[in-house]
């Protein structure tokens, strides 16, 4: 190989590995946008978990108090008079 071929092919890697950093690059800067937006998500799951937990927790209490006012309507119906 000549010197020009020789300088032509480094000029050739020296291009292709700047087309690798920045592909680099840009896959670095979509990684950090993906682990907030997962992070973002993770938290907005959370916080809805917490919300249905004590949605059913409330949801229990409600019913249970519906539970004991039917039982005691009975117990009043049941009543001679």
């Amino acid at each position: 190989m000549d010197e020009k071929a020789v300088l032509d092919r480094f000029d050739d890697i020296e291009q292709r590995v700047g087309q690798l950093i920045g592909i680099c690059q840009a896959l670095e800067v979509e990684n950090t946008d993906l682990k907030s937006k997962v992070e973002r998500l993770e938290k907005e799951l959370h916080t809805r978990v917490e919300a249905e937990s004590q949605y059913e927790a409330e949801r229990r209490t409600i019913r249970s108090r519906i539970d004991t006012l039917l039982a005691k309507l009975e117990g009043f119906a049941d009543q001679p008079q």
